[in-house]
């Protein structure tokens, strides 16, 4: 599953039951179709071998994605991701950090304003 750390949004989300790199290629490719690539992206995750494997790397570096992993032995690195499974696909939820706004809302209205106003899009 990936997650979008500043949406607060689940945009890759093929899931099984085991550790198998092509479920971490097929979310990353889902995240891929649905976001743009922006400079600076960084994809952080733990120290599994899915995330390891050379398809899945080429295809982070081939998309100019930055790769971060967990120190090792460190459960509080992955803690985010690992405490968002539970609500991941609920778009009702709210936040303290983005004014309150439910995920899907907070990022049309910052979208919204990064768009200069009086210009048709």
């Amino acid at each position: 599953m990936l997650l979008d750390a500043n949406w607060r949004r689940c945009i890759g989300w093929p899931l099984g039951r085991t550790l198998e790199a092509e479920l971490t290629l097929a979310a990353l490719r889902m995240a891929l179709a649905k976001r743009d690539v922006g400079p600076a992206l960084v994809r952080h995750c733990d120290r599994g071998v899915q995330y390891a494997a050379g398809e899945y790397t080429a295809l982070l570096a081939e998309h100019g994605i930055a790769i971060s992993m967990s120190r090792k032995a460190s459960s509080n690195d992955n803690a985010k991701a690992e405490s968002s499974i539970k609500r991941v696909y609920n778009e009702k939820r709210l936040h303290a950090a983005p004014d309150c706004r439910p995920p899907n809302e907070y990022e049309q209205w910052w979208l919204e304003q990064q768009t200069p106003q009086g210009v048709a899009g």
